[in-house]
């Protein structure tokens, strides 16, 4: 059995209980570069830990290679977990996992995680929505296969939508342009790097200010982008 667990968003408090119970029978843990490393202490001591993880703009382990491991492990061991940071249906193809699993007559079970997109901005006190300014979201990555943003910017950002943008910290440059082109100057937007880890940072500020704003911090990534009037909302609750 092969089970693709979510990490959620780091802190291993925020994990759910179905994954806790799932990883103290795991045999082997395949994990993921954004898995909090506290996380692989609900394993078993006799349980192997190996790093499959991918980061941007560094060397990482491809994806046919880590579809490799789960073959090479599901055939050895009866309870291999495939972890993965935040949820796996949300930019952690998961599902890309579940059809190669499936394939190879691997039996497969998913348990959700919490994704960042939704628990970062909440822990710094941002809705995502609120019903005087924001009536829905929009999660899009910044790393598409092209290595551009999204196409669906393009469209969202003629909304009065809440956007959050996951692994955009090297487009950020790209993306405050487009916004700038549609005078959205003075829209809020807030950068939340490693959140719920004691490292977490965050500047706020405008799409005219937040390059500025980011240098100065020395922010990188990972972080989520939070761009929207309910970025203000910050200011109410803190």
């Amino acid at each position: 059995m092969l089970y693709i667990v979510g990490a959620g968003p780091g802190s291993p408090d925020l994990i759910s209980l179905r994954a806790y119970h799932c990883l103290q029978k795991a045999q082997v843990v395949l994990y993921d570069a954004l898995v909090c490393m506290d996380i692989l202490d609900f394993c078993p001591a006799e349980c192997l830990r190996i790093f499959v993880g991918k980061r941007g703009k560094q060397k990482s382990i491809a994806q046919n290679t880590i579809h490799d491991h789960i073959l090479h492990y599901c055939q050895q061991y009866e309870r291999v977990v495939r972890l993965k940071g935040g949820d796996p249906f949300v930019f952690g193809r998961g599902y890309e996992e579940i059809q190669f699993a499936t394939a190879h007559q691997i039996a497969v079970e998913l348990i959700p995680g919490i994704s960042s997109a939704l628990s970062v901005p909440a822990l710094q006190g941002i809705p995502l929505t609120w019903r005087e300014c924001s009536s829905s979201f929009w999660v899009l990555t910044g790393t598409t296969a092209e290595k551009t943003f999204s196409k669906d910017l393009h469209i969202a950002l003629q909304s009065q939508a809440t956007l959050v943008i996951l692994m955009g910290m090297h487009q950020l440059e790209a993306i405050v342009d487009l916004f700038l082109q549609h005078n959205k100057a003075f829209l809020p937007i807030a950068i939340i790097q490693n959140g719920t880890f004691p490292n977490e940072k965050i500047v706020v500020g405008t799409i005219a200010t937040i390059i500025e704003q980011t240098q100065q911090a020395e922010m990188g990534s990972p972080a989520v982008i939070v761009i929207g009037e309910v970025v203000r909302c910050r200011t109410i609750n803190h």
